[in-house]
């Protein structure tokens, strides 16, 4: 590369990445042949429209592969729904979806924020809760989403879209049972109409990989993100039931979207054909066998969970009820599990008294050190890591904590990320 500042600075990526076991629930990390496809030629082909119904003529080979990205997601996830692949993100195919089948003003009932929600799903500093009538449900005390509470919040407030899914909810989603509050809407307001979104992003590939219960064909349309556990390329998904096409696809382009960047697609498609392999259902297993173990081990060392355990790849602690962290905002044991080689993001708990840029908790995931090769055993060791950082955060401790960050750097030489 001749910009050798730039070069710079994915060689120290690079180096930081393969030195670092990387918790963040919503990162993972990508095959060679999906960064190959991210990087192809593709990124030099302006394709604005569908698949065989371009606004710019040389886009016969972009067809075939596009299309080949929407057969895959349909294969992968068994389903017969209309695909649309070129959302950039799953924010952006979100906002489509709301674009498509919403007039602003009209309400929709979403989880909310700090129990787990995601900002595209109603948050009042994004686009979702600015133009919209979001009413919010939230988690009980297990952690879990009440289903009848929801299915009252939803007969008093007759919202036109509800929203399932989350970015930080631990506990197996009862699509069906949304389904169901969805019908008893159309029963009760048969003049209004009633739709339901899956938001799957975090989920995508445990339920790809068999791990994890369907939104299809529960849902009228199904959302979903390809660089989380499904671990692909950054960008957005849309499903959705075959009379809802049309106007989903005029919501992404021209609607919200330019050209897509078929480049992604390319690299999209990668991700799908690599899920659709057997070893793949072999990796979404691993996932909960590892969260499980590292969720263990935290409750072990006296960590509060939020829920008790988890249900998939990801969990939550609050620092508030953990042993010898009481004094520690999300925000310090972040950043000081940084510095000692963990990576987390700190994350808002139930009821939390801070502000989101401080928060009481920490989210971890462990789709990234799952793709890496790390088992049970090695996801004992992690936490044990984790807690000996945490508790012993005291200056004087440092000893503690350096013997820690040693132990961090020999797992992840144990397990490279590129070979």
């Amino acid at each position: 590369m001749k910009d050798k500042q730039v070069e710079g600075y994915i060689l120290e990526e690079l180096i930081r990445q393969q030195n670092t076991i990387e918790l963040i629930a919503s990162e993972n990390i990508v095959s060679k042949d999906v960064l190959e496809a991210a990087g192809s030629i593709f990124t030099n082909k302006y394709a604005e429209g569908k698949p065989f119904k371009r606004y710019y003529n040389g886009c016969h080979v972009v067809d075939f592969m596009e299309q080949t990205a929407c057969d895959r997601f349909r294969e992968l996830f068994n389903t017969d729904y209309h695909v649309n692949v070129q959302p950039h993100s799953g924010a952006q195919a979100n906002m489509a979806v709301f674009e498509a089948l919403l007039n602003y003003g009209d309400t929709v009932l979403s989880m909310d924020l700090s129990n787990g929600g995601h900002l595209s799903h109603g948050s009042p500093v994004n686009y979702s809760g600015k133009h919209f009538n979001v009413v919010q449900y939230g988690i009980n005390e297990n952690g879990e989403i009440n289903y009848e509470e929801v299915l009252q919040i939803a007969v008093l407030k007759n919202p036109k879209l509800i929203i399932c899914g989350a970015s930080n909810y631990s506990k197996i989603i009862d699509f069906k049972e949304f389904a169901k509050i969805r019908n008893e809407l159309n029963n009760l307001y048969p003049k209004d109409e009633h739709y339901l979104l899956a938001d799957i992003a975090h989920i995508a590939g445990l339920v790809a990989g068999g791990v994890h219960p369907s939104p299809f064909p529960w849902a009228d349309v199904v959302t979903t993100t390809t660089h989380k556990s499904l671990r692909g390329p950054r960008g957005g998904v849309i499903a959705c039931r075959p009379d809802f096409a049309k106007k989903i696809d005029s919501a992404v382009f021209p609607g919200i979207q330019g050209g897509p960047l078929e480049h992604i697609i390319a690299a999209k498609a990668v991700c799908f054909y690599e899920a659709l392999q057997p070893e793949f259902k072999e990796y979404a297993e691993q996932i909960i066998k590892n969260a499980n173990t590292l969720c263990g081990v935290l409750n072990y060392r006296g960590f509060k969970i939020v829920g008790g355990m988890t249900e998939n790849h990801l969990m939550t602690v609050d620092l508030r009820r953990s042993y010898m962290c009481e004094e520690l905002t999300g925000k310090d044991a972040a950043n000081l599990l940084d510095k000692y080689g963990i990576t987390v993001n700190k994350n808002t708990v139930p009821n939390d008294p801070r502000g989101p840029f401080v928060t009481s908790g920490l989210r971890i995931g462990v789709p990234a050190v799952t793709t890496r090769g790390f088992k049970e055993e090695d996801m004992k060791e992690v936490g044990n890591i984790i807690a000996d950082i945490l508790q012993y955060h005291d200056e004087k401790w440092e000893d503690i904590r350096l013997a820690a960050k040693g132990r961090a750097l020999e797992l992840c030489k144990k397990y490279p990320i590129y070979k």
